[in-house]
């Protein structure tokens, strides 16, 4: 047997900046020159999420002018307009869609695919860009609340398959993420609002300040103020980034994640719901389980439960939703189905992040189902009261 150990050291870099592509702006041209190689010009495929090309109809004009003016730049083809959207991971063929245009583009593995739009649209590019070729270098624009203050800023990314979220992806550190704010003033209040939620699960598992923060602007940030949103989008990014690169896990071959307190419900909320659900409203209502659970095993005070959902309340987000309730065919609420599929996503030992207080975490290796239960009910019995 020969064994040897295999060190590799990468670069992790997000950057806030506001529009990234005018020509003041050299935030990107930096990115993509730092490692050309000679005289070569630095080419890049660009994929613009629908959505996005419709709120900033100007903005494929200004990619193209941007690529013009900037000598060592050079776009691989027209800029690809994809829809976005959880929808967009549901059909392989938008894959093979992408590795045919990287491939007509004749793209290699010194160029760059540039992706721009919400989560979904980046998971479905950063998925194709790291298995073309083995592997083209990739910088990610997240457009959404949920995108620029998490996922936009982790290194997973992937499709859906099987009616399982995120079955087929790969673990793929970008060359850079770009957190352009000005995206942010043309989304939805939905969106807007939705990465909130993520702010609040990173601070309740990391940081009890940052989530004093959120309490004491909770009116601020219901009404999507924007100076707190900025605020709470740059301090959840920071936190994640802090957790993807000092927990020694970033690949996730252990079985904790921690970045996933609320996420066994949610998970299974959205495919159970075809998606209807969005993904913030989801961990909302996930937290809210896990919460109450945590109540119910005596592992989380009252008290703090109640603070905790009144925030997540009067931010504006619900915390039941009727596919919570919904049967299975093995006769036992669906969502329960969760539990399982997190465990397989896991790869063997279920592993559930559980909050004893603010700030702090537990994982723990079983859930107790007559808790779940409970929990739930307490869930539906108050959406009654409210309704």
């Amino acid at each position: 047997m020969i064994e040897r150990s295999i060190t590799l050291t990468f670069d992790h870099k997000v950057v806030f900046t506001r529009n990234a592509f005018s020509p003041e702006n050299s935030e990107l041209a930096h990115i993509l020159t730092t490692n050309s190689l000679g005289d070569r010009p630095s080419r890049a495929l660009v994929v613009l999420d629908r959505a996005v090309a419709e709120a900033k109809p100007e903005l494929v004009g200004q990619i193209e002018s941007y690529f013009e003016s900037s000598d060592p730049l050079q776009l691989a083809g027209p800029v690809a307009i994809f829809k976005g959207g959880e929808s967009c991971k549901n059909d392989p063929t938008r894959v093979t869609d992408l590795w045919k245009l990287i491939h007509e583009a004749g793209l290699d593995r010194h160029s760059y695919v540039l992706a721009i739009g919400g989560g979904a649209l980046l998971d479905l590019v950063g998925f194709a860009a790291s298995t073309a070729h083995r592997g083209i270098r990739h910088v990610r624009f997240p457009t959404t609340t949920l995108s620029q203050g998490d996922g936009g800023v982790g290194v997973k990314n992937g499709i859906n398959f099987f009616g399982k979220k995120n079955w087929i992806g790969t673990f793929t550190i970008p060359t850079a993420v770009i957190n352009d704010l000005e995206f942010l003033d043309t989304q939805p209040e939905n969106e807007r609002r939705a990465g909130i939620i993520e702010a609040i699960k990173v601070a309740l598992i990391r940081c009890p300040e940052f989530f004093q923060y959120i309490e004491d602007h909770t009116d601020a940030l219901a009404a999507l103020d924007p100076k707190a949103l900025e605020h709470i989008v740059r301090r959840s990014a920071e936190l994640h980034v802090e957790h993807i690169t000092t927990s020694g896990d970033p690949f996730e071959l252990g079985s904790a994640r921690p970045l996933d307190f609320g996420h066994w419900v949610a998970h299974k909320l959205e495919q159970l719901s075809r998606f209807r659900i969005g993904h913030g409203n989801a961990v909302a209502i996930g937290i809210a389980v896990d919460l109450l659970y945590s109540v119910e095993a005596g592992i989380l005070e009252a008290e703090t439960c109640g603070r905790i959902l009144s925030v997540i309340l009067r931010i504006g987000f619900p915390i039941f939703e009727p596919e919570l309730i919904e049967v299975g065919e093995s006769g036992e609420l669906a969502v329960l189905e969760g539990l399982e599929e997190f465990r397989e996503h896991l790869g063997g030992e279920l592993t559930i992040t559980l909050v004893p207080k603010i700030g702090s975490k537990i994982e723990v290796h079983e859930m107790d189902r007559t808790a779940i239960l409970v929990a739930i009910e307490a869930l539906r019995v108050g959406a009654e009261a409210t309704a």
